[in-house]
């Protein structure tokens, strides 16, 4: 038997893997899944030859991963691809913002709000990693505490105050919007902004990058290094109970709330049971994948230097999409988040050809087909792309979780990253990834510090569980 099961093989489950194997145990990663990777694989989704990512594509928190920055993944396979731009922000008056690398965090797309866009992102920009070291941590003793205050005193706000406050302008106030609504939260609630200043700081940082050939190929790099550290990872090994995997501790378990409680059964005190039925989730996700005959005609021509353009405009008309899940309402004009990789990224499509990727936000299980919303926004920016679709493929809130069932409702964030459960997520505990379940840990985004490819919360839940091991009394 080996020393350490891990359950799950997303991000965070092989994480977790890796720093276990790295401390000298010998790990088995179980995944029901034939492939691994969770919410980071990819697929031919639409016609032979053109790869899609079935769900998360761009990963500015994987290249900037403090964690995933320690790892050697270039030697197993990983590379990186960093477009002209992080991101394009398009009007209706055929212009876009876009966000750029630049160290003095300046964006002269916005126009006059250029400076006042400086003066918000560029003390964040400064020392990034620091930064970066404690907002993806769990809750803890700061040790830039100046830094983290930078960040703070605003991330804790609503984006539409910060958004109205630092800028005059509907351009600069339209792009902050975008990158907030990455929170999958009402933009008037805090703390939104906190993504937003999150994704600002990376675009300027680090940029926007995304692995050749698939998002897949992160996953297969991580697989590749466990298994160089002589880990294992069994495919299509799908666990129904804990009592499956015998008397091996520690477990981690990258699965949410939901899949805690399926997994444990009646072994979990009541009080923790109850609190894992209170998790709160998120609004779900409706995604399409198009097979393209050529790039998409944007009008604005900006926008072709950026592998992720976000689609809504104003602050109002995403403040209005983003209020509507949450209200259990569908919004008219969703606002969009689109990739289009095989810009830059030859491996994507067969020559000549293009792929692009996007999704918009719904209540958490609709079934409402959003193609024709999500193409109608796609086509108010882009002219003539509906011509060019070869094919299309349709992944609603359902669909996901069925290839996923960490999306529980179609969530891709493993739980709603509003205030009462950022830092207390799936329950207020000490550490948040232990149960009380002796040496069975979770590991999955539904703990600090949340959503996203980072690795952060294996990493901790991993760190975690080493703890307990070296302070078990000695058998001795």
């Amino acid at each position: 038997m080996p020393d350490a099961v891990v359950v799950g093989a997303g991000p965070n489950g092989l994480a977790a893997a890796v720093e276990l194997a790295r401390a000298g145990l010998s790990v088995r990663v179980l995944e029901a899944a034939d492939t691994v990777g969770g919410g980071a694989r990819s697929a031919e989704l639409t016609l032979p030859g053109f790869v899609h990512d079935v769900c998360s594509a761009i990963h500015p928190l994987g290249i900037a991963s403090p964690f995933f920055r320690t790892l050697p993944l270039a030697d197993h396979g990983l590379e990186w691809i960093d477009p002209p731009a992080a991101l394009a922000h398009p009007f209706d008056d055929g212009s876009a913002a876009l966000l750029e690398r630049s160290q003095e965090a300046e964006v002269p797309t916005v126009g006059d709000d250029d400076e006042r866009w400086r003066r918000l992102f560029a003390p964040l920009v400064r020392d990034p990693e620091s930064l970066l070291d404690e907002i993806l941590a769990p809750p803890h003793l700061p040790a830039h505490p100046l830094t983290l205050a930078r960040f703070g005193l605003r991330a804790l706000l609503p984006t539409t105050t910060v958004a109205r406050h630092a800028f005059r302008g509907a351009r600069a106030r339209g792009l902050f919007a975008g990158l907030a609504a990455h929170s999958m939260l009402p933009l008037e609630r805090p703390p939104s902004a906190a993504f937003g200043l999150m994704l600002g700081l990376l675009g300027h940082a680090v940029g926007w990058p995304f692995p050749r050939g698939g998002s897949q190929r992160l996953s297969d790099a991580l697989a590749s290094y466990l298994r160089s550290l002589g880990g294992e990872i069994e495919t299509g090994r799908r666990v129904e109970s804990l009592a499956e995997l015998g008397e091996t501790r520690p477990v981690l378990l990258d699965v949410t709330p939901r899949g805690l409680l399926e997994l444990a059964g009646d072994r979990l005190p009541d009080r923790y049971r109850r609190g894992l039925e209170r998790y709160r989730y998120g609004p779900g996700v409706f995604k399409l994948d198009w097979a393209l005959d050529g790039p998409i005609p944007w009008r604005a021509e900006e926008c072709s230097r950026a592998a992720t353009v976000h689609l809504g405009a104003t602050l109002e008309e995403i403040t209005a999409s983003e209020a509507a899940p949450a209200q259990n309402r569908i919004a008219d004009r969703p606002y969009v988040l689109l990739a289009q990789q095989s810009l830059f990224d030859s491996t994507r499509a067969p020559e000549g050809r293009h792929t692009a990727w996007a999704y918009c936000h719904v209540p958490n299980g609709s079934d409402v087909d959003m193609t024709e919303r999500i193409e109608s926004q796609v086509e108010r920016f882009a002219p003539g792309f509906r011509g060019r679709i070869l094919a299309r493929s349709t992944l609603g809130p359902a669909d996901l979780e069925r290839s996923n069932p960490n999306y529980v409702g179609g969530d891709i964030n493993g739980g709603l990253a509003d205030l009462g459960q950022l830092f207390t997520r799936p329950v207020a505990r000490w550490p948040p990834y232990s149960t009380p379940l002796p040496g069975v840990f979770l590991c999955s985004a539904s703990t600090p510090p949340g959503g996203g490819v980072h690795g952060m919360c294996g990493y901790h839940a991993a760190r975690a569980a080493l703890r307990s091991i070296q302070s078990r009394p000695s058998s001795s």
